[in-house]
């Protein structure tokens, strides 16, 4: 009986924010999966080892969670004035789905490093000591990303002392720049409105903002879904009947945004869009046992990833939260009773908290989104070979 070896495909490991995922260049995957489609996904599958029942991705780079179920594939940027192309997959663990619909905001802080370790950058634009800027390509969205990516005698430095909650070692600071966040053809609000009524089938009727910055989210109140907004992932992970209706209020949304033509789409599109609940601020624990004073956010925000309450917060879902407090007569305004726009907003989440920035204005009657900040971290874990059985 022949046996059958395995493919060894070079990548890299790398954490970014509150994410992890396996990063590739592009010109090293093998030559039949380099191009979109159904090869390309079945290798990145397996390399994460889904689908599998079992929900484990045991047998693969996979960490059975949204937040550490993600590849990445860079190249040098096709784009005038841009350094690196940047393309991410968020990969289902218990089907055979990768979504290629949205970015990672999280892991958009490790691509300015990994691509600069990579060499994908022009070494003429990386200086022997201060900050890199890299300019990132965002494919999946066509949109830009500054990050500012720290250098110490030549190479990226990834450790220092900057924390984020959600994280438990510190390491050095990568400020992001994400421009132009919101669609350009005006409609940052796919319906017109800011804010929504959702007409929900067998359970009722719910006040939503949608929004499309960083990534098409659905903004609820917690109250009006009968919690506080200080939920940690055991209070709603382990509850099935809520995820599936916290499920199909987002299919519903996601027509209405016309992201989908029926709810039953629903189901291939699970990175797209996120679904939140809003709350006002008020003390609670987080999930490491710190106390969070209200007195320290602005509101108490959480979040879903393919069908699970995340850990912390996404970063394209940040981006979210500070362009909507930033607009007012938006929800997540009125949970702050901003009446003025804010230019930051810091919010709890089920880690700790996040400050996060967004500039706004308004064109021809329309809110434009120009630039949404914040800092993360990020570091490369491990970089060699991945190996994945051959096909039959």
């Amino acid at each position: 009986m022949s046996r059958l070896q395995q493919l060894k495909t070079p990548a890299i490991y790398a954490r970014g924010g509150t994410s992890k995922g396996v990063f590739f260049l592009a010109h090293d995957l093998p030559a039949a999966v380099r191009e979109p489609g159904k090869a390309r996904d079945q290798f990145l599958l397996r390399v994460m080892g889904s689908p599998d029942p079992y929900g484990k991705q045991i047998d693969g780079m996979g960490g059975a969670s949204s937040s550490t179920s993600k590849v990445v594939i860079l190249d040098k940027s096709t784009q005038p004035d841009h350094d690196v192309d940047y393309l991410f997959g968020q990969v289902a663990i218990d089907k055979a789905i990768i979504d290629w619909s949205g970015n990672c905001g999280n892991l958009s802080a490790a691509v300015g490093g990994v691509a600069i370790a990579a060499g994908l950058v022009n070494p003429e634009r990386i200086p022997e000591n201060g900050i890199c800027t890299v300019r990132i390509w965002q494919k999946n969205i066509a949109k830009t990303i500054i990050a500012h990516v720290p250098i110490c005698n030549g190479e990226v430095q990834e450790v220092g002392d900057f924390e984020l909650d959600g994280v438990n070692f510190p390491a050095a600071e990568v400020k992001l720049e994400f421009m132009k966040p919101a669609t350009d053809d005006g409609s940052m609000f796919p319906t017109g409105n800011l804010i929504d009524t959702l007409d929900i089938p067998g359970d009722t009727s719910f006040q939503a903002t949608l929004i499309n910055a960083g990534i098409p989210t659905v903004f609820l109140s917690a109250d009006a879904l009968g919690y506080s907004g200080t939920e940690l992932q055991k209070d709603i992970n382990s509850d099935i009947a809520a995820l599936e209706r916290l499920e199909t209020i987002r299919a519903y949304a996601a027509v209405k945004m016309g992201l989908i033509d029926s709810v039953s789409e629903a189901v291939e599109r699970q990175h797209t869009p996120k679904i939140a609940f809003c709350a006002p601020a008020q003390n609670y624990v987080c999930s490491s046992g710190k106390a969070i004073k209200s007195d320290e956010i602005d509101l108490c925000v959480r979040a879903l990833s393919m069908g699970q309450l995340h850990h912390a917060m996404m970063g394209t879902a940040a981006v979210a939260i500070a362009t909507a407090a930033a607009i007012p007569g938006t929800l997540v305004s009125s949970v702050i009773g901003g009446s003025q726009k804010a230019d930051a907003v810091t919010f709890g989440h089920p880690s700790g908290t996040l400050k996060v920035g967004a500039e706004v204005t308004q064109r021809d009657g329309n809110w434009v989104a120009t630039k949404a900040i914040m800092s993360r971290s990020a570091r490369i874990l491990m970089e060699g070979w991945v190996r994945v059985p051959a096909e039959r």
